[in-house]
């Protein structure tokens, strides 16, 4: 089944309280592409610089990523983002951002990937994300939108036209607080609801996540992990794993988003180990059925009531 996936592909410079990083390869869209490549071909959409490795283009593709849709501006310089996260792992200080490349990013859809399926755009401004779901002649069967607070403070009118457009989408408690003006959560997913979206996903981070659609809730949790190295990229990866299983079942009943959902939160569960992709560029077809036992473990129990 054919997935698209749009994103940003960028260098990241991490501080944890558990170590630093160089400048290393990161962007929703890389992590989104690292991660879904496990279960499906993906169809990449972005742009980089002329400084952006063509050794990782190259090892996308190995994997099945199709980056014919990823501009090169050989002139120009890749997205960068540094940042440092506190204690608690959840906030961070962003210490230095650059836009470069994505400060002009006109996503061309090509002809080859008319064919999509499943449309996952990763957190990017929403003009662009409605752009790319504009350019498609045939409307995608699922079309999955993540984005963040910062959309809401600065471009709220263009982030409500192009939640409107979508059938999924992802955002943290916190972000869906402020796009709803509620504080429960509950509350909070039918006021996104009544914005267009059939089904909400709200992450909170080592909480788990939860799934909203037609008044039914599901709730997957976080892994207890003994060592959180860097939780950048997490949200990306389980957006990977969530539209990844999706494509290679062709299934978008809510029953199986369930499973979807277990298998982004495994994914993100094994991304938060290494800074930036590094773990997720080691795993295999073994390790991810293994943590996906390890959630399914988590929430198994036998109830008889009296």
């Amino acid at each position: 089944m054919s997935l698209v996936v749009c994103g940003s592909m960028a260098f990241d410079a991490i501080e944890t309280p558990f170590g630093k990083s160089d400048k290393i390869i990161g962007g929703a869209g890389t992590y989104i592409a690292w991660c879904a490549s496990n279960f499906t071909p993906v169809k990449q959409i972005s742009v980089v610089g002329g400084d952006f490795p063509k050794d990782e283009l190259q090892t996308l593709e190995a994997r099945g990523v199709n980056v014919e849709a990823v501009e090169i501006k050989e002139d120009e310089k890749t997205f960068f983002w540094a940042g440092k996260y506190h204690l608690d792992m959840n906030t961070r200080d962003t210490l230095d951002t650059q836009l470069n490349v994505l400060a002009n990013f006109n996503p061309v859809v090509p002809d080859s990937y008319q064919d999509c399926k499943y449309l996952m755009l990763g957190n990017l401004v929403p003009a662009v994300q409605l752009s790319v779901i504009k350019q498609f002649k045939k409307r995608p069967e699922l079309i999955v939108l993540d984005t963040m607070n910062f959309w809401m403070e600065t471009c709220m009118d263009d982030l409500e036209k192009v939640i409107a457009e979508v059938d999924v989408l992802m955002v943290n408690d916190s972000e869906a607080r402020q796009l709803s003006g509620q504080f429960s959560l509950v509350k909070a997913a039918q006021s996104i609801h009544r914005m267009g979206p059939k089904y909400v996903i709200i992450k909170k981070g080592e909480h788990g996540a939860l799934l909203f659609h037609d008044g039914k809730v599901f709730y997957a949790p976080a892994l207890p992990l003994e060592e959180v190295f860097d939780p950048t990229g997490a949200g990306d990866t389980f957006a990977g794993g969530f539209i990844g299983h999706i494509a290679k079942t062709g299934d978008i009943s809510f029953e199986n988003m369930k499973t979807a959902v277990i298998i982004g939160s495994a994914m993100a569960s094994y991304c938060v180990e290494k800074f930036g992709t590094a773990r997720l560029r080691e795993l295999t077809e073994k390790d991810i059925e293994a943590r996906i036992n390890e959630f399914v473990g988590l929430v198994s129990f036998d109830s008889e009531l009296a």
